[in-house]
């Protein structure tokens, strides 16, 4: 397992059926095997036919683990598509020092980048509308939900690690995301986090959406950042008229899709190629977005 992290903490699948072991012994002699994944706060194994355990590789992902399992179960049967629901939570130990978690596996393959069917833009817009409608009171907050000038020291301290990129459109880009008025009506539930590495497909048709360590209420823009990482950009305007975005909630979303963008270019462009070359895809296209529209 490639370490993407100077505080990772070292997991192998040793560890891992030493903790299935200790504390879920009635499957401990079920098949263990790592899953290859672009997800850079969690490491991945399969456990049998029908389950994964998923443990965070470094300390800011641990607190997801109760939130996760506090939430999904809740949320889950207001959404268009299965998600990922916990089975189990497995305890720290003095092997490991964190919570981790047993889920149930979701089949599907994740869409390609630009090769997207509208209707599977379809599916999207279904599954964010059913998301955003959610009413839970005392929802966590989600990191990714909050004003974009909270993440502006640290978007600008990133464009300017950016050597291959046109930083002068870049800086205008986010200066302009900057400047859309606010969200100012109720926070609403958000994934937080939607790329083509936590979609699951069949037959072009969405099925399942993971990962929901963002997971909490805010500003939905964020979660518009998905017309950037995955749909060409002919199918943007159909993502766009089927949620209703306003054009400040719209500006919003490049906002959030620029600044993931260039904070993970820098940081993963030697540990993580996929999310490298995501993000690459993401600012250019961001660019020609802004460059089609002066």
């Amino acid at each position: 397992m490639t370490k993407m992290h100077k505080n990772e903490f070292p997991i192998d699948e040793a560890l891992v059926h030493q903790l299935i072991s200790k504390q879920f012994p009635h499957w401990a002699n079920l098949s263990l095997k790592p899953v290859s994944s672009a997800g850079t706060d969690n490491a991945l194994y399969r456990l049998g036919s029908d389950k994964l355990v998923r443990l965070p590789r470094v300390d800011w992902a641990v607190l997801n683990v109760g939130k996760e399992f506090e939430w999904l179960h809740k949320i889950a049967p207001f959404l268009s598509v299965s998600i990922p629901l916990p089975l189990e939570k497995g305890k720290p130990t003095k092997e490991y020092p964190w919570p981790w978690t047993v889920f149930n596996w979701l089949e599907g393959s994740n869409p390609v980048v630009g090769q997207v069917p509208e209707i599977l833009v379809h599916d999207l817009i279904v599954f964010i509308q059913a998301l955003h409608k959610i009413d839970l009171p005392n929802g966590p907050q989600c990191n990714r939900g909050v004003p974009l000038e909270e993440k502006d020291i640290k978007t600008r301290k990133a464009i300017r690690q950016l050597e291959e990129i046109d930083t002068q459109t870049v800086i205008k880009l986010w200066e302009r995301a900057l400047k859309a008025p606010k969200w100012s009506k109720p926070a609403v539930w958000m994934h937080g986090d939607l790329s083509p590495g936590n979609l699951l497909v069949k037959n072009h048709r969405l099925i399942s959406v993971i990962d929901f360590d963002n997971l909490g209420i805010g500003d939905p823009a964020c979660d518009l950042i998905i017309a950037w990482n995955l749909l060409p950009a002919h199918m943007r305007g159909i993502f766009r008229s089927g949620l209703d975005v306003d054009e400040a909630t719209w500006e919003r979303g490049r906002g959030w899709a620029l600044s993931n963008a260039v904070i993970a270019l820098p940081y993963y462009k030697d540990t993580n190629p996929i999310l490298a070359n995501n993000a690459r895809h993401v600012i250019q296209e961001l660019i020609q977005d802004y460059q089609s529209s002066i």
